[in-house]
C-alpha cells in the first residue's frame, strides 16, 4: 500500500490527480531540521523525519513524506503565525523572485530510501499594503509556507514561475511519480 504521510489536502489532490491509489496517515512527528543545513537538505530532512514517523507504524507499506518551505535570500519562510507575520512575509517577497524548495522521501520496505529536494523560482508582482491586508482578510495565507497559495487566490500575487508548477502547491508530483516508479512499489500498486 502507499501511504502519504501528510495532512495537507494540496498534496493528496495531486497523488489523486496522478491516479494512485493511496491512504493518508498525517505524521505526527514534530518537525525540526539540524542547524546548518542547506535549504536542500533542510527539506528533505524534515520531510525524512515525516516519512520515518509513518514508516514505523507501517513497516511493510511505501510511505511518502514530504515539506514544503519558501526561502527568500536563503531564509526560510515557513507558515505564519499570526496577521502580522502573513503581512511581514508578503511585504518582503513583493516584487522579488524566491524560491519554493520541497523536500521528498520515500521510504519502502527493505530499507529503500529516495529522497530529493525540487526548486521553483517564483516571481511576484510589487504588492501594496491594501493588497497584502486583502489578502490576508480571505484567511488562505494562514496555513501556507510563505503565507501564498499560488493555487488559490494568492495566484494573483504571482508574476511568473519558473520550475515545477506543482512543486509550489506542495509536491513535485511527476519527479514523485517518477521516484516510486524507481523503487519498483508498482508492485504495490503504483
Amino acid at each position: 500500500m502507499l501511504i502519504l504521510a501528510s495532512a495537507s489536502p494540496r498534496r493528496r489532490e495531486l497523488l489523486a490527480q496522478a491516479g494512485l491509489a493511496f491512504e493518508v496517515v498525517p505524521s505526527g512527528w514534530e518537525e525540526s531540521a539540524p542547524a546548518g543545513l542547506s535549504p536542500q537538505q533542510r527539506v528533505q530532512a524534515l520531510a525524512r523525519g515525516k516519512a520515518q514517523d509513518v514508516a514505523r507504524l507501517h513497516p511493510q507499506d511505501v510511505v511518502i513524506g514530504a515539506d514544503t518551505l519558501v526561502f527568500l535570500d536563503g531564509e526560510p519562510l515557513g507558515k505564519p503565525h499570526s496577521q502580522k507575520e502573513a503581512a511581514d512575509m508578503l511585504a518582503r517577497l513583493s516584487g522579488r523572485t524566491h524560491q519554493v524548495m520541497t523536500g521528498v522521501c520515500i521510504l519502502a520496505p527493505g530499507g529503500k530510501e529516495i529522497c530529493f529536494a525540487a526548486e521553483t523560482e517564483v516571481t511576484f508582482y510589487p504588492l501594496g499594503e491594501e493588497e497584502i491586508a486583502a489578502y490576508i482578510a480571505t484567511g488562505e495565507p494562514m496555513d501556507k509556507a510563505g503565507a501564498y497559495g499560488v493555487q488559490g487566490r494568492g495566484a494573483v500575487l504571482v508574476r511568473s514561475i519558473c520550475g515545477d508548477y506543482n512543486n509550489v502547491v506542495g509536491l513535485p508530483l511527476a519527479e514523485t511519480v517518477r521516484a516510486l516508479r524507481g523503487l519498483n512499489a508498482a508492485k504495490k500498486g503504483i
